[in-house]
């Protein structure tokens, strides 16, 4: 890891002082250097009126704001903060995502059904990793890599499979937009539940998590 906590403190610190494009370097440089993720360069949203469009040009681009930009290299897990202000540096404005399937997969589900099951599971006392928080209402529970292709026979074997649950996996060759960026130009991702020392390297298996999560989807009905 290239940094201690305190010295990311220092470096939020600093980047305060040196503006927005600092502290999305340094915000880069915590995840890739203390929580050993990958980050990918990403699309924003342009807002011209009323109308949102994508910073990637394409006037019919389905997923505006929300996805990768072309040709742009990850910065990976392990880089410093200056590796990451040099990656960053050609891609001025750049989202921040986090690609999914290497170092986690995500359980998505409504934000109301996310705060339940988060609090259900902490009174329980299990492991939990991170959680995000969406401007659109989601909540994505960061869990141990191969959860999105196991999720179906989870389910089965959990007695699920038939219910309709607003519940999905994702994996690799998806990402999620990471705290603090905006979203689809409707705001920014916040974490309903930070990164820790203790989660962020070894995510808890899908397993733990996953028979309160369809528990609570099934009961606040959201199919």
């Amino acid at each position: 890891m290239g940094f201690t906590i305190g010295g990311i403190r220092d470096l939020r610190s600093g980047s305060r002082r040196r503006g927005r494009a600092s502290e999305s370097v340094t915000t880069i440089a915590e995840y890739t250097g203390l929580w050993g993720w990958d980050v990918t360069p990403g699309a924003h949203a342009v807002r011209g009126g009323q109308r949102i469009t994508c910073s990637c040009g394409a006037a019919d681009c389905p997923s505006p704001g929300a996805h990768p930009l072309p040709l742009a290299p990850s910065v990976p897990a392990g880089a410093t903060l200056d590796e990451a202000t040099a990656a960053w540096s050609r891609v001025p404005g750049a989202a921040v995502l986090l690609p999914v399937g290497r170092s986690f997969d995500v359980l998505e589900v409504a934000e109301a059904a996310g705060r339940h099951a988060l609090a259900r599971l902490e009174r329980m006392g299990l492991p939990l990793g991170p959680v995000t928080l969406t401007p659109h209402g989601r909540a994505q529970f960061f869990v141990a890599p191969g959860a999105a292709a196991e999720l179906p026979r989870l389910l089965y074997r959990m007695g699920w499979d038939d219910a309709r649950l607003d519940l999905h996996g994702l994996g690799p060759g998806d990402h999620i937009t990471a705290p603090p960026s905006d979203f689809a130009g409707l705001g920014p991702v916040r974490w309903l539940r930070p990164p820790a020392l203790d989660t962020a390297y070894r995510p808890p298996e899908a397993r733990l998590l996953l028979g309160t999560l369809a528990y609570v989807c099934h009961r606040s009905g959201t199919a």
